[in-house]
C-alpha cells in the first residue's frame, strides 16, 4: 500500500521540473519584451509555440520522418549491441580482438563519414539510418558486455559446481543480472539514435517528402523564419525527453519486481 510520503515524493519528482521548466520561460520570454529582442535573434516563447501552431502539419510530417529513422536506427542499435555482447563474452581474446572496432565507430564523428554512406547507399533512409546505428550502438553494446560480465562469483561458482551448460548459465545467470546495464544503455541509445538521425539529415540535406526536422531547421534559418527553427529544434527536444522518458518506464516494467535498482522502498 502507497504511503503518504512515497506520494508526496513521486509528487515532488514530477511538479519540480515542470516548475522549474515554466519559470524558466516566463523569465525567458519577460527578457526578450522588455528588451525588445527581435525574433530574427531570438523569440520568445510565445513566438514559438505560434509558430509550432501556425506549420503543425509540416513540422508533423518532418518529425514522422525523423522518428522514422530514428526508431528504425535504435531497433538495429538493440539486436545489433546485444548479439555483439553475446558474442563477445564467449571468450576474452575475441572481446580483445573486436571491441576496440566498437570503440572506433563510437569516436568517429558521424559528420566527417556520413557524406560517404549517404554516397555508397542510394536509399536515404537506410543511408540516414545507418549513420544513426553507427551513434547508437555503442552505448548498448558496452553496457551489455559490462552486464554479462559483472556476475557474482559465488553464483556463478554455484552453477559451476552443479555442472549447468553455459546455455543455463547465459539464461539463468548473466542475462538477469545483465538487465539493469542493459536498460542504462537503452536508455543513452535512444538519445543517440534521435541525434544520429537529426546530423545525418543535415549532413544530407534532403528535402521534399523525405525531409525531416533538420531540413525543416536548416530551411528556417535560411528564411530568417527563426520561431519556426525554434519550434523544429523544441520538437526534437521533447521526442528526446519522451524517448527516455519511455525507456526509464520499460526499465521500471522489467525490474521493479525483483531488482534492487528498481524497488519502491515504502517508509
Amino acid at each position: 500500500m502507497k504511503t503518504p510520503l512515497l506520494k508526496n515524493e513521486r509528487f515532488v519528482q514530477a511538479a519540480a521540473p515542470v516548475a522549474v521548466g515554466l519559470l524558466f520561460l516566463a523569465l525567458w520570454q519577460m527578457a526578450v519584451t522588455a528588451l525588445e529582442v527581435p525574433q530574427y535573434v531570438l523569440p520568445g516563447p510565445l513566438a514559438i509555440f505560434s509558430a509550432l501552431i501556425d506549420n503543425w502539419e509540416s513540422l508533423l510530417r518532418a518529425l514522422l520522418i525523423t522518428l522514422q529513422v530514428t526508431f528504425l536506427a535504435f531497433v538495429i542499435s538493440v539486436l545489433l549491441g546485444v548479439a555483439c555482447s553475446l558474442l563477445f563474452i564467449q571468450s576474452k581474446w575475441i572481446e580483445m580482438s573486436l571491441f576496440p572496432y566498437a570503440i572506433l565507430m563510437q569516436v568517429t564523428p558521424i559528420v566527417a563519414i556520413a557524406p560517404l554512406i549517404i554516397i555508397w547507399i542510394n536509399d536515404t533512409t537506410w543511408a540516414l539510418t545507418v549513420c544513426a546505428v553507427i551513434m547508437a550502438v555503442f552505448p548498448v553494446i558496452s553496457n551489455t558486455t559490462l552486464g554479462l560480465r559483472s556476475v557474482d562469483p559465488n553464483l556463478l561458482n554455484m552453477f559451476r559446481m552443479y555442472r549447468a551448460s553455459r546455455w543455463q548459465e547465459l539464461i539463468r545467470l548473466r542475462i538477469p543480472g545483465a538487465l539493469p546495464y542493459f536498460f542504462g544503455g537503452l536508455r543513452i541509445s535512444s538519445g543517440l539514435a534521435l541525434i544520429g538521425a537529426v546530423v545525418a539529415e543535415f549532413v544530407a540535406g534532403t528535402g521534399g517528402a523525405k525531409a525531416g526536422l533538420a531540413y525543416m531547421i536548416l530551411q528556417s534559418s535560411y528564411n530568417l523564419q527563426i520561431p519556426k527553427m525554434f519550434a523544429a529544434l523544441l520538437l526534437i527536444t521533447v521526442t528526446g525527453i519522451l524517448l527516455f522518458a519511455l525507456m526509464v518506464w520499460l526499465s521500471d516494467l522489467a525490474l521493479r519486481n525483483w531488482h534492487e535498482s528498481a524497488m519502491k522502498t515504502e517508509n
